[in-house]
Parts: structure tokens; sequence; C-alpha cells
């Protein structure tokens, strides 16, 4: 019997139906199973399996004109993707499925999948199961498990290869691996995936945590802003109208320093258009990490802020630096994105970014050009690249490099590698090839001056883009067989 085409928005009510009936028995069979060691029978684990959303495309003419990026058919034929929580990403669905019905005429489908849930997924903290006498080897020869062998970024990648008569993918990530990452998030940031905004600033420095803070707190206060929570490591919330001492008392017992990267979330209402900072720590290892999983939430944009050191005579300490370029000396990214594939600065974050500067310092022309300079960022992995000077020199000086950090040119690479719009802004915390180095006292003085004023223009730059998202998320992501989903 032939499928009745579905409404974009009849497709994401029957994916979270299916999604919230596939959880609910899972959960289900595990409690029966705790309660008396009875396993569920092959009827009932033939539940547990995520929701597939089907698309059929076959056009009567060419596909239509679009200058979108995304949400645009290519080539006709069978797209499918299995989804997780639809409920939750039900606007970005929405997003992505109502141009490709409305201007292309897809035909879509919805049905369950294939692709099991595994059974940690379903669970809230994961350790509830394990109070009594079941051991984790007990579940898995009676319930799914996650096999990280079958989830991988193959699609996003470009390495996926179409079994024959299977359907083209419909989205860079599948179900399981998005859970995968959800979960990773909790562990990592200390905060519900769900928290986490489009906007994302990730740093290296508390410090501009701390200044987050401050300003979240102030905007809580002020009836002309936006904002209506601020999530905390830990899941607490301050709230708008929050007594500001209890708010104050809510932020310091809030145990960030229990998760190796904390995060904090100041939500808008209505919009879902907040933004998020994550102190990712030092090197390129937790960028990669972090942004592995933060890209399945699609983000509108990530923006580094943090310090780095500059290698020109002529810059001063408080100095930005604006990267349009990186020399990719961190290595993590070799094999998926070749030192040899440029990584380009995106116009939309640059302009932003330097607009932004405009308006926090109140300096234009050559008095803003003295303080924010446009080049290229050396990113290592090896803190101490100093010692290695001499062999360092000629590469450095072949790249014109005007700094150099540990994070941002993997997060730029990570950006473009999983279709996320990415951009560079750091502060001169020190001059290591001229004999300004970052001591104590120094550094202190330094940290109270500028971060404050660097995060202010992070968070402008977030603000001017928001009214520019579809020039924002463009072409210049997007591979020639791209998946139709952003």
């Amino acid at each position: 019997m032939a499928e009745i085409p579905l409404s974009p928005d009849a497709a994401v009510d029957r994916l979270a139906a299916l999604h919230a009936e596939a959880v609910a028995a899972l959960r289900a069979a595990l409690a029966r199973f705790l309660a008396d060691g009875t396993p569920p029978d092959p009827a009932t684990r033939a539940r547990f399996r995520y929701p597939e959303l089907r698309l059929i495309w076959q056009p009567r003419g060419g596909p239509p004109f679009t200058r979108r990026a995304w949400a645009k058919l290519q080539a006709p034929g069978h797209y499918a993707t299995t989804v997780t929580q639809p409920a939750s990403f039900r606007r970005y669905l929405l997003q992505q499925l109502r141009p490709l019905v409305e201007e292309f005429g897809a035909v879509l489908a919805v049905g369950p999948s294939a692709q099991e849930i595994p059974y940690p997924y379903v669970l809230d903290h994961g350790d509830e199961l394990f109070h009594g006498q079941v051991t984790p080897g007990d579940l898995a020869r009676h319930f799914p498990t996650p096999n990280l062998a079958a989830v991988g970024d193959e699609v996003a990648d470009g390495l996926w290869q179409a079994p024959p008569d299977a359907p083209l993918p419909l989205a860079l990530f599948d179900a399981v691996r998005v859970d995968y990452s959800l979960r990773r998030l909790v562990h990592y940031t200390g905060t519900d995936w769900r928290a986490v905004q489009p906007w994302i600033l990730l740093t290296n420095y508390q410090r501009y945590v701390d200044q987050f803070v401050r300003f979240a707190l102030d905007a809580l206060a002020r009836p002309d802003q936006p904002y209506q929570r601020l999530v905390l490591p830990g899941g607490a919330e301050v709230r708008r109208g929050d007594d500001p001492a209890a708010a104050e008392r809510t932020v310091l017992a809030a145990p960030w320093d229990r998760f190796q990267m904390p995060a904090w979330h100041l939500c808008r209402a209505g919009d879902g258009e907040g933004v998020s900072i994550v102190n990712i720590g030092v090197g390129p290892s937790n960028a990669k990490n972090i942004t592995d999983h933060l890209a399945v939430l699609r983000p509108h944009c990530w923006l580094m802020v943090g310090h780095c050191g500059g290698l020109r005579q002529t810059q001063t300490i408080g100095d930005y630096v604006l990267a349009h370029g990186y020399l990719r000396r961190d290595k993590i990214l070799d094999e998926l994105v070749p030192p040899e594939v440029p990584v380009p600065a995106l116009a939309e974050v640059q302009v932003a970014l330097q607009q932004a500067a405009e308006q926090v310092t109140g300096q234009h022309g050559e008095a803003l050009k003295r303080r924010l300079r446009t080049g290229t960022v050396v990113t290592y992995d090896d803190r101490n690249w100093e010692l290695r000077w001499t062999q360092e020199r000629r590469r450095i000086n072949l790249s014109r490099a005007i700094a150099v950090d540990m994070e941002s040119g993997t997060l730029a690479a990570q950006g473009y590698r999983l279709r996320v719009p990415y951009g560079t802004l750091l502060c001169v915390s020190d001059k290591p090839l001229h004999g300004e180095i970052k001591l104590p006292g120094a550094a202190s003085a330094f940290y109270q001056r500028a971060v404050g004023e660097h995060l202010a223009i992070g968070l402008a730059a977030f603000d001017i883009l928001r009214d520019q998202l579809g020039a924002l998320h463009s072409r210049k992501l997007r591979s020639f067989d791209e998946p139709p989903f952003r």
C-alpha cells in the first residue's frame, strides 16, 4: 500500500510520535528486565528503532532557481535519514523541509527505520540501571548497545559510498551519530544539550566566562534586553526577575570545575537565538572534540575569542587579530582536511567582527587599524613551539603570520569540514619573539583591562549576524554533492 505524502508539519509530528513510542517501549522493557529479569521478546525489540524521514523528488523540469545554499535539491531520487529527538529539532527540521516541499515539490514520508536506538540514549543519567545486580553485559545481551564502529562522519567527510538502490543521504548526520554527540555534550559541558544556543563563543580562558556571566546577569535585569534565562554548568538557572543577590549565589554555587569543558547558555525568549559560551581549555584536541559534538546541533556560527602571541614588532599587548587565514600546524585534522586544502575566511563573519569592533571600541579608520590587524594565525599543537623557533622560522615567515595560538586553526577547519560558519578574533597577550612574555603581574592587569571589551565585540558580532542568516549559511561551505539539509 502506497504511503500518503505528508506535509512538513505532519512529517515532523509523525517523527516525534514514532520516536516517543520507541523510547517509551525501550524504557518499559528495561524496567521489566530490572524488575524480574524478563528480556524483551523479538516483537518488542523490533519497536526499539529510530524513525526514518524519507523524501522523493522526481522533477518534471529542472530544479527551481534559489540563491539559498541549503534546503535545495540538485539531483532527482530518493533521500532518507534517521532522526532522533525530533520534538527538540522541530524548528530546524521545518526550516529544511518547507522549502523542499513548497519550492521543489518533494514528497515526504515517515516510518520506522532499521536503525536500533542504543539503550543508554533513552536514560536520563546513564547510571540508574547499575545499582542492583544487573551489569552492562546483562543488558547488552538483550538490548541494543552503542556500536561505535557503525557511527561515523563519512557523509560530512565526502567518504560515503551509496550501496546499490540505497537512498541518498538527506542530512550530514544520522540519528545514532546525533545521539552519541548529545550525550557527549552533556558529559563535557555539564549542561543539557537542549540549552545550547545557535550562536557559540569558544574560549580557552575562564576570565571570558566570568565576563559573559556579568553580561548575562546585567541583561536579565534590563527590560530592553531579549534574554530570559542563564543556564549554568550543573543545570541550575538564573531567570529574569530573580533577586540579584540570589542570582549571584546561584552563579557562585555552579560546579563548573567538575566538567572538562563547562558551558553557560544565555537564552532568548521565543526565537531560540541566544548565545552559549564554552571554555574548551587549551589545545587542538579539545577544539576538535567539542566541535565534533556541537556540530550535530547545526549552530549558526561559532567564534573563537581568546588570546594569542603577537608575532610582529608593531603589535602591542591588547591589540586584536582578526584571522583571515590559518597556518595549520595542529596536525589533528590532517587526514580529514589536508593542510593543502584552503580554509577560507567567511566575508560575512569578518565584516561583522570589524563592525562590532568599531561599535565597542568607538574607534574607526586608522585608529581602529592600529588596534585591529587582519592576517594569518599559526595554530600549533605544541605550546612550547618557541623552543624550536629555528625550525619554524622560515615557515612562519613564508606564511606572513601575525599571531600564534593553539585552537583557532582547528576550530576554523572544523567549521569548514562540518559546515558551521566560523570566525576568529584574538587578543595579543604577549610577544614571545620580542621579549614581551606573559609574566604573572602583567598578565593579571592585561586580563582585567582587555577581556570585557573583547567579549563585547564577539557578542556584538552575533547581533549583526542574526539578520544575515541567508548570506551566512552560504555556498562557501557546501560541496557539489551536498545533502539537502543544512
